[in-house]
């Protein structure tokens, strides 16, 4: 959901690999359907935010269901929204958390404190503790499977699992064609210069950069868009902020990780819509390769890199598999 000046889609010639073993399989794209009115949804999340002080400044979650903690990590710029369909699909079997990260959505960072991946990932680990998690199954999406994937380097004892759906692999932190955001964002511009105009103008949103993240029809719904860019550009603070958190996605933090996540002894499961020109199309078998507990790929056809939001069904169930319910 941003504008990223995104690579040309590409067809992937990627096997899909089931589990428990490696068979190959591919998963065919649901109809373009548009999604229902989700104000009530909106409304919802709302009301079931909550609210916990930390160093870190105040941070805005979810909590919701019972079981094993799972954490829930959020894409960019979008925020904990994003896995609403999740939470109805999982919460009867998990504890599903799911924070908005330091200078997105509708966390209010301290001043001047970093919006990096590691400050990011020091966030959830203090958040884990004030909520009494030990340990999580992670799973992250776009900019946040790459948090994921620092958590599991740094805290692999706190991480039970880790399920990644299209996102940043060592070679491809950042993708190349979000250099354009960043470059917008180093001149303070990103914001007021794409970011406003989507949120005034929904279909422009939808027709716009914006819509190469989505595969179905009518997707990011209008209550979507409001949640996720409503916060980003909401005062001149705020603005400031999300280009600052767009400046922290430049340097690459997953080279020097490899070492450490070769090691990570949890099972790992890659689910990669197939019609993604953003990230690289070599990216889910460098992950595959890396994890020694790997699970294998899954190759979402026709599904783009936002794909969670859009196919919360088909995750969940790919999450009940890794987690073996």
């Amino acid at each position: 959901m941003i504008r990223r000046t995104f690579l040309t889609s590409a067809a992937f010639g990627l096997a899909a690999v089931g589990l428990p073993g490696r068979a190959t399989a591919s998963v065919p794209q649901p109809p373009r359907t548009a999604p229902v009115d989700e104000a009530l949804d909106a409304c919802r999340f709302h009301l079931a935010r909550r609210t916990i002080d930390m160093r870190f400044g105040a941070v805005s979650y979810i909590d919701r269901g019972t079981g094993p903690a799972a954490l829930f990590i959020h894409g960019f710029p979008l925020n904990g929204f994003q896995w609403r369909g999740a939470i109805d699909r999982l919460s009867d079997v998990r504890r599903c958390i799911v924070p908005d990260l330091l200078g997105m959505g509708f966390t209010d960072p301290a001043p001047d404190q970093s919006l990096s991946p590691e400050a990011q990932v020091e966030m959830l680990l203090e958040l884990m503790d004030r909520l009494g998690v030990e340990s999580a199954d992670v799973v992250g999406n776009d900019s946040g499977g790459a948090v994921a994937q620092l958590l599991a380097a740094r805290a692999p004892a706190r991480v039970r699992s880790l399920l990644l759906t299209n996102c940043d692999s060592e070679i491809d932190n950042p993708p190349p064609a979000l250099m354009t955001v960043i470059e917008l964002a180093r001149t303070g511009r990103y914001p007021d210069a794409w970011l406003v105009p989507w949120f005034h103008d929904r279909d422009l949103a939808r027709r716009a950069e914006l819509s190469d993240g989505y595969s179905r029809a009518g997707y990011p719904s209008d209550a979507a868009l409001e949640v996720y860019l409503g916060p980003l550009i909401a005062t001149p603070r705020r603005k400031a902020l999300t280009n600052a958190f767009t400046l922290a996605l430049e340097p690459n933090v997953l080279r020097a990780e490899h070492d450490r996540l070769k090691r990570y002894p949890g099972p790992v499961r890659i689910l990669w819509g197939g019609a993604d020109g953003l990230f690289s199309r070599q990216s889910p078998g460098v992950l595959d390769r890396l994890f020694p507990n790997s699970k294998g790929v899954r190759v979402v056809e026709g599904a783009r890199f936002f794909f969670p939001e859009e196919y919360p069904d088909l995750l969940a169930a790919e999450a009940r598999r890794l987690w073996r319910i």
